[in-house]
């Protein structure tokens, strides 16, 4: 009820286009709660698996910064990825500024982050701190 009542107060204000992302990210929102719930609290010991989206950023995280010590990719719109949060320890990062080391994942994503409302990054060199 609450996700029509935000879509349809915004049919007035906003345009086609963003009224459409409005009610997608609504959706997501709603579908937050039930989705942390049944990851969270499903009994598996406290073990979190990953969404399909997280999943391909993973994967092709990796494949594109093979020396990278550690990869986190979290899905924190609930699971419907609208967005995420991104941590990376890689040698590739050595000696380059933190805007530097974001431009490198922003284009080894950008087909991905054209679909995302969202991006949150950490990025570093091992050792750095």
């Amino acid at each position: 009820m609450i996700r029509l009542l935000f879509c349809a107060t915004r049919q007035l204000t906003l345009g086609p286009a963003r009224q459409a992302a409005a009610c997608r990210l609504s959706r997501c929102l709603a579908q937050q709660q039930q989705q942390q719930w049944q990851r969270y609290n499903s009994g598996g010991g406290g073990t979190m698996q990953l969404t399909e989206g997280e999943k391909a950023l993973m994967d092709k995280l990796k494949s594109k910064f093979p020396g990278a010590k550690h990869v986190e990719v979290s899905d924190i719109s609930g699971g419907c990825g609208a967005m995420y949060q991104i941590s990376i320890e890689a040698e590739e990062f050595r000696g380059k500024r933190t805007v530097m080391q974001h431009r490198m994942v922003n284009e080894v994503l950008a087909e991905e982050i054209k679909a995302m409302h969202g991006l949150q990054l950490n990025t570093k060199a091992p050792g750095d701190s």
